[in-house]
């Protein structure tokens, strides 16, 4: 792929396409049970240090191999380094630290409510954006669909609020910083790459900081959650993020962005099956509602002539059906 984000027709031929999204589905469904397993041995600070370093590492080498430079330009960096807090540092910190008393299926399901998040702030945000009746609707659906999750009408008994409070605010970071890419960053002649690469570089150094002051060196490395951190990072974060775009670049957004509706399927099969999370009736038919109401809101029609911008990965996306150039986010 060159710098401008183009890949050869005989290069995409290698792997189908079909293929990469169900990977992509299936490392960003699982990305919930790593968290879990990772913080049963390490502080959420350090599962995410150390998820943010193993991501830098892929799309470095990545960079290397394209030979593609970092962005200049100080106020470039300025932005990525709000970039790297909003859309990494924070909301993968935020994750950790709720799942050290919420199930990882609860977990990935909060995740799905990005795209609700970002449809309300997009009203209010970008005035590009106008609601639709479709829009609205599907805002209230996925609302009720987050109360039937959540069991609104058991009083919440049995939920932890606030390890859930801290997944739903994992999951409104990350509309607010694609926001502000969009505001900020949009018009770019950086590479999507270079940009990524800068960005996870920053928010790796942020955790670095950060880590050491609320954490103690782990006396031990047990080899699962080990291997479990190293999985975020190297799956989940960086080689995600490059699946990700080809796929963009190959089949468009809307499709590529489908991968959003199966990441808490997964997560919640991951978290019963393998670590035996216990699932009530109200969790996956609350989910599917959310699912729902986030299709609505991302549905409007396509305006003419309107430019094609790559969308930013993630794991978990945004109600923003164009986005900048730049930067990545995973679940």
């Amino acid at each position: 792929m060159s710098s401008s984000g183009t890949s050869s027709p005989a290069a995409r031929r290698v792997l189908d396409w079909r293929l990469r999204f169900g990977f992509l589905s299936l490392v960003w469904g699982f990305s919930f049970l790593f968290m879990k397993v990772g913080t049963e041995s390490f502080a959420p600070f350090q599962v995410t240090l150390g998820r943010l370093a193993f991501g830098t590492a892929v799309v470095a080498a990545a960079m290397a191999v394209k030979r593609e430079r970092l962005p200049r330009g100080a106020w470039t960096w300025v932005h990525l380094t709000v970039a790297g807090f909003l859309l990494n540092a924070l909301p993968f910190s935020l994750f950790a630290f709720s799942e050290l008393t919420i199930p990882s299926s609860l977990a990935g399901i909060c995740n799905a409510t990005s795209p609700l998040w970002g449809m309300a702030l997009s009203l209010v945000a970008l005035s590009e954006d106008r609601p639709t009746r479709r829009r609205v609707a599907g805002l209230g659906i996925g609302f009720l669909g987050v109360l039937t999750v959540l069991g609104v009408w058991q009083g919440f008994d049995g939920l932890d609020v606030t390890g859930t409070a801290l997944a739903l605010l994992a999951s409104l970071s990350y509309p607010v910083g694609w926001i502000y890419v969009r505001r900020t960053l949009a018009g770019s002649s950086h590479s999507h790459l270079s940009l990524t690469g800068a960005q996870l570089g920053l928010a790796t150094l942020q955790l670095a900081f950060v880590t050491p002051l609320f954490t103690s060196v782990p006396t031990s490395f047990p080899v699962l959650p080990l291997l479990s951190v190293a999985a975020l990072g190297v799956l989940g974060t960086g080689l995600a993020f490059l699946i990700q775009y080809e796929l963009v670049a190959e089949v468009g957004p809307t499709t590529a962005q489908m991968v959003t509706y199966f990441t808490p399927v997964i997560a919640t099969a991951a978290g019963v099956a393998l670590l035996g999370e216990s699932l009530s009736w109200s969790t996956p038919v609350g989910a599917v509602v959310v699912l729902a109401g986030a299709a609505l809101t991302q549905s409007r029609p396509r305006a003419a002539g309107s430019p094609t911008v790559a969308p930013v990965p993630d794991r978990g996306d945004t109600g923003l059906r164009e986005r900048p150039r730049t930067t990545a986010s995973q679940t």
